[in-house]
């Protein structure tokens, strides 16, 4: 046996997600993206659900099938009954973090704030935790709180892009030209984390890592809903777009910023002559003054998360003399 997998205890507060699905999707909850989910990320070791199931006949005959261990909760009325689930939950996974040590991931299905103290709990407890929930009907304070948080909605529309993808008889041989670009924003943040990492860190950093760091900057971080079936497809993307490059080898390759080096001395000298050239020289316009020398200039395939920090970066090192006009309601660059 791999000890080294995760080892995953999933606990449904079934009410809320099957009526979530009902009344923001209008669909019928469906386990089975969610467990192909869990499959990705380690071994599934308990499986518990919580309700009332007289009210839910048809789906306690799906979840037997998917071998969930059924929480009957006594049938009450209103607001009691949601309270008498939400503490059974919460009793039975406090009590399982203690005394299966091997647990290393609990997955709490549901959008309820109500669950945000149990999180911090089991966080507090060295437990990784994943949330899931309707994105509709899921608290602002429930996603920030975990280690990372899956939206159900998003799930089926990946299982059902999965399921319309051509069979390999079918299949192009070029599947790479048909892969996605990542968008901008996207860049901006593999970029700015990768970097982050890079100068924090005194040893390479592999594709896991950086994963985990997107992660924890936002739970709800996904390369598959910017259209990339993988996280290593995106870097692969990133790497074709001369923005990092991979080692080259598979699983965990690690990844680097591209044209570091003289790549960035150009840079540099490039930002003194423009603004020797039109000095004192304002920082809105000063990029576009500098791609119109030079058209492939990018701060962030040098490690920079944004133009202002390569700017910043600059005048640390004395090339220009950077302060902020008020008169003009932003920085004014000179020449030293």
């Amino acid at each position: 046996m791999n000890h080294d997998e995760d080892r995953i205890a999933l606990f449904l507060d079934y009410e809320n997600l099957a009526i979530g699905a009902r009344d923001r999707l209008n669909v019928n909850f469906d386990l089975q993206p969610i467990a192909d989910a869990m499959a990705e990320r380690g071994r599934v070791v308990v499986r518990k659900a919580y309700a009332d199931w007289s009210m839910f006949d048809k789906d306690r005959r799906m979840l037997t099938r998917q071998h969930v261990e059924l929480i009957e909760i006594t049938q009450r009325m209103g607001k009691a009954r949601k309270n008498s689930a939400d503490i059974k939950l919460v009793v039975d996974a406090i009590e399982l973090a203690f005394e299966r040590s091997y647990i290393t991931t609990f997955v709490l299905g549901t959008g309820d704030s109500d669950f945000t103290p149990l999180v911090h709990k089991l966080r507090e407890l060295d437990k990784r935790v994943i949330g899931v929930g309707v994105e509709g009907s899921t608290s602002n304070l429930l996603p920030a709180a975990c280690d990372e948080f899956l939206f159900y909605d998003r799930l089926v529309d990946r299982t059902d892009r999965r399921d319309a993808v051509p069979t390999s008889d079918d299949a192009s041989s070029d599947d790479d030209e048909d892969a996605p670009q990542a968008p901008r924003d996207l860049v901006a943040t593999v970029v700015g984390t990768l970097s982050g990492l890079l100068r924090s860190g005194d040893s390479a950093v592999r594709a896991s890592t950086l994963k985990r760091a997107l992660l924890r900057k936002d739970p709800t971080f996904s390369e598959a809903d910017h259209g990339f079936r993988a996280f290593g497809e995106l870097l692969r993307s990133l790497g074709d777009q001369g923005i990092v490059e991979l080692d080259g080898r598979r699983g965990d390759p690690e990844v680097s910023l591209a044209a570091e080096g003289s790549g960035e001395t150009d840079a540099m000298n490039l930002l003194v002559a423009v603004v020797a050239d039109s000095q004192p020289a304002a920082l809105s316009g000063l990029k576009r003054q500098m791609r119109n020398r030079q058209g492939d200039f990018n701060e962030r395939r040098l490690g920079y998360s944004g133009f202002l920090p390569f700017v910043k970066a600059a005048a640390a090192r004395g090339l220009v003399a950077l302060e902020w006009s008020d008169e003009i309601g932003d920085y004014q660059l000179t020449s030293v």
